[in-house]
């Protein structure tokens, strides 16, 4: 699978924030969806997983309208957890 290009990142969560917060790591990703917003894609709503997460920051794997896979730090109001498939 090819990985999103670094012209077309997507925009992160500010990364002062979870510095100093404390940060979880799952042994089995949840599914979810996302609202990423890429550089030159512009803002989409996709399906994803959440590999880690603060209290206010969650860090998603997610597959991009062009089948591209990126991953990205959102706030977490932009997640919505999905029923296990």
């Amino acid at each position: 699978m090819d990985r999103v290009p670094g012209r077309d990142a997507p925009e992160q969560a500010p990364r002062q924030q979870r510095d100093a917060a404390r940060v979880t790591r799952p042994e089995t990703p949840l599914p979810v969806r996302v609202w990423v917003t890429q550089r030159q894609t512009g803002t989409f709503e996709a399906d994803g997983l959440a590999v880690a997460w603060t209290d206010r920051q969650v860090e998603v794997r997610y597959d991009d309208p062009h089948g591209r896979e990126g991953f990205v730090w959102v706030w977490a109001s932009a997640v919505t957890r999905r029923p296990a498939a």
